[in-house]
């Protein structure tokens, strides 16, 4: 029973494989609209510095390229993720003014709960 089980797994599993590898191919290119009319400007819009760790020739090279080549480029997985998300949302129609954001600042305060408040470090008392 168990390998009948198995077999059907085994196919239905290969019979969508290719469809998840070519799933980055098969979205659409958006045409370039208002200022936004090549991949420096777009990249400069999303804002982070983008323009400067990332240079594409073509339109159609920024929308055909996925996670890997970021990574392969040498981006970091924040910036990876920044980017690939700023584009679906311009992919969906959106304008990069109404959604771009800075990053979320660094803590000043490392660490959590009663040890360190508001700045200063809590200790607690000692019996003796």
């Amino acid at each position: 029973m168990s390998f009948v089980l198995a077999g059907r797994v085994r196919s239905l599993f290969s019979r969508f494989t290719p469809t998840f590898q070519k799933h980055a191919f098969l979205k659409t290119v958006p045409s370039p609209k208002g200022d936004i009319t090549t991949p420096e400007t777009f990249l400069k819009a999303i804002g982070r510095g983008s323009e400067t760790k990332m240079t594409f020739d073509t339109w159609d090279a920024l929308w055909k390229t996925d996670g890997q080549a970021l990574k392969k480029a040498g981006l970091a997985v924040r910036d990876r993720r920044y980017i690939l998300w700023a584009m679906e949302r311009y992919r969906q129609q959106g304008n990069p003014v109404d959604y771009a954001h800075e990053p979320r600042p660094k803590k000043k305060i490392r660490g959590h709960g009663p040890a360190v408040q508001f700045g200063k470090r809590i200790r607690s008392r000692r019996r003796k």
